[in-house]
């Protein structure tokens, strides 16, 4: 069978390459929804194996319509990398080598690599060093991760084990939150038995960042274990939480003040937007994803955490006929949840040394710069409002005049106009009671050509919005 692998391997890679060569060229949607997509597939279990060439040009030539072109230039709905060729050619390596990387006796280079891409990450993002990273599948576990190790060591200092006594019977632990937190979060806090609605939210600003004095008063009052979640990049502004201000307060209260940052904390790569995280570095833990901004491909995010003592003892575990670690070592399964796992840390290591830290730096700011250029394209056309002026690399816009409803109308009409022309492909998000298209520059194939040609195409599909709605 190992002497199938060339013929296959190079079977499947050249098909990869003439899907992502085309993408340019290509409509910026997927051409079939997820009901045809299923249709395409539908099909009894087969009896008999098949020759697995055949299989390879079926797959694709069946699966290519549904794909969402995430990977090329013009992809603006969600933030999401582009799956930079060096990772994604790194990750190929991931599969044909099959290593187990949770444990250095899985796979010696798995461990050792990712070791060095922990350390490479901390420098980056200029982070405490000392601090340890869980490789995750990305923003929503690595919360879930960090929180767990929050619950850790809240209830420690309170003089209670949750790792060994679970939480029947311990003390509660006080969440507090900004009103304009991601949604995953809360699917991280019912992850780790905090609950969806067990929480103090907190009042936000109009960019949505939390008022320091609010949190102040919602947490004088309260007496126990306390955890304040900030936020680096708000998912449709791409603001900022006022980070000395709010672990001046956590630490007065004794609170261990997370942050999640899945795309926001890489300002921290940048000396041009570093400024924006003035005192995040003060925090007990920090997400991020290494499937945004990084470009590596899917699934990839962190879980950093300051006292690597507190996440290892949230997350270890140890089985006999698992081998002994030398003491001071770096297991990579004590980091995460799982035992085993996928070595996301190569595709890591190859992107920080094709980048390097000029290279990242340079990226961030390329696609602040194009978003700002986006923004004032779309606004020099009559009708169309920028929401929120660009902090970052997200950017919203409305379209139209009149009441909420009126304007919900016309956004959502120029939305799916615009992805049916193909040229782009954007989406919509709810903004302080207003409909808005969202628009996230993240992809590494994005040129300022391809911001005009987006911005182009959206004046046209509101032009023609604008004249079905005056008739």
């Amino acid at each position: 069978m190992s002497r199938d692998i060339g013929h296959l391997l190079a079977r499947a890679t050249a098909s990869a390459v003439r899907y992502r060569t085309n993408l340019d060229n290509a409509p910026a949607r997927s051409l079939l929804d997820y009901h045809a997509m299923r249709e395409r597939f539908a099909a009894p279990l087969p009896e008999a194996g098949s020759d697995p060439a055949t299989i390879l040009d079926e797959l694709a030539a069946l699966a290519e319509p549904g794909l969402m072109p995430t990977t090329g230039p013009r992809f603006f709905a969600w933030v999401m990398g582009a799956s930079h060729p060096a990772g994604v050619a790194a990750d190929l390596l991931v599969s044909a080598w099959g290593q187990n990387a949770g444990y250095q006796s899985t796979s010696p280079a798995a461990a050792a690599i990712e070791e060095v891409a922990e350390s490479w990450l901390l420098d980056m993002l200029d982070l405490p060093r000392d601090s340890g990273i869980g490789f995750t599948t990305g923003a929503t576990v690595a919360n879930g991760t960090c929180l767990a190790a929050a619950r850790t060591g809240t209830l420690r200092a309170v003089g209670w084990d949750p790792d060994e006594d679970g939480l029947f019977g311990a003390p509660p632990v006080h969440v507090l939150i900004g009103a304009d937190a991601h949604s995953s979060l809360y699917s991280s806090l019912q992850l780790i038995g905090f609950g969806r609605k067990r929480v103090i939210t907190i009042e936000t600003d109009e960019l949505g960042r939390m008022r320091p004095a609010a949190l102040e008063a919602a947490i004088s009052g309260l007496t126990g274990p306390k955890i304040v979640i900030a936020q680096a990049g708000q998912i449709n502004t791409g603001a900022f939480d006022s980070f000395a201000d709010i672990v001046a307060i956590g630490k007065a209260h004794d609170a261990w003040v997370h942050v999640d940052g899945a795309f926001g904390l890489w300002a921290r790569a940048t000396p041009s937007h570093k400024a924006l995280t003035s005192g995040i570095e003060l925090c007990d833990s920090w997400v991020t994803d290494g499937h945004k901004w990084l470009q590596a491909p899917y699934d990839c995010g962190f879980a950093i955490v300051r006292d690597k003592n507190i996440l290892l003892g949230a997350m270890s575990q140890w089985a006999s006929y698992l081998p002994a670690i030398a003491q001071g070592d770096r297991v990579p399964s004590n980091y995460v949840p799982e035992l085993s796992r996928r070595a996301r840390g190569i595709p890591v290591y190859a992107l920080l040394r094709t980048f390097g830290r000029q290279g990242m730096a340079e990226l961030i700011e390329r696609h602040c710069r194009l978003t700002r250029l986006f923004a004032t394209r779309l606004a020099a056309e009559a009708g169309i409002e920028v929401v929120a002026e660009p902090v970052i690399n997200q950017l919203i816009v409305n379209f139209g005049t009149g009441d909420s409803a009126a304007r919900k109308a016309q956004t959502e009409a120029v939305i799916a106009r615009t992805v049916e022309d193909g040229t782009c492909y954007v989406a919509g998000a709810s903004w302080r009671g207003d409909w808005v298209m969202r628009l996230s520059v993240t992809s590494v194939e994005t040129t300022e050509a391809d911001i005009d040609r987006s911005a182009d195409a959206i004046i046209a599909a509101w032009r023609q919005v604008r004249a079905e709605t005056r008739s």
